[in-house]
């Protein structure tokens, strides 16, 4: 592992306060230049600025969003995550209008990291399960 490696306790907190409180600047400050969240089989895929600026569109439509990390590891150049969120639809998201259900979601969010900062994410989650605790699909509607 890199000495210069982000510590847990620094990816911890800024995980907290982006995605707990909306603070992104701590997060940021981890992504290197030339960043790039991809799905988990490489489609897709958000710069730096895209990425916080998606976290803030989910803090409003689900402004009281808790994100916990389940479970950190790291080995050498590699971390991964697995969270899980928890929060209710109170604003629109997706063109979907508020439905005030709680909803949780979980995932695995898994990063490379040079230089100390984080390069590349792949980030894995069920989007159908969003949708199905919403109420827009049912549940196998679309497997």
């Amino acid at each position: 592992m890199s000495a210069d490696a982000p510590t847990e306790a620094a990816v911890r907190r800024a995980w907290h306060l982006a995605w707990n409180e909306g603070r992104v600047e701590d997060l940021r400050a981890l992504m290197a230049p030339g960043y790039r969240r991809l799905n988990a089989d490489g489609a897709g895929g958000q710069g730096a600025e895209e990425f916080t600026s998606s976290i803030l569109t989910v803090r409003r439509a689900f402004p009281d969003l808790q994100t916990d990390i389940l479970d950190l590891v790291r080995a050498g150049d590699r971390m991964a995550l697995r969270w899980r969120s928890t929060g209710t639809h109170s604003g629109t998201m997706l063109g979907v209008p508020p439905t005030g259900r709680t909803v949780t979601v979980s995932g695995a969010t898994f990063s490379a990291i040079e230089d100390g900062l984080i390069t590349t994410e792949h980030v894995t989650w069920d989007p159908r399960a969003l949708l199905s605790a919403l109420g827009v699909i049912r549940v196998g509607q679309y497997t």
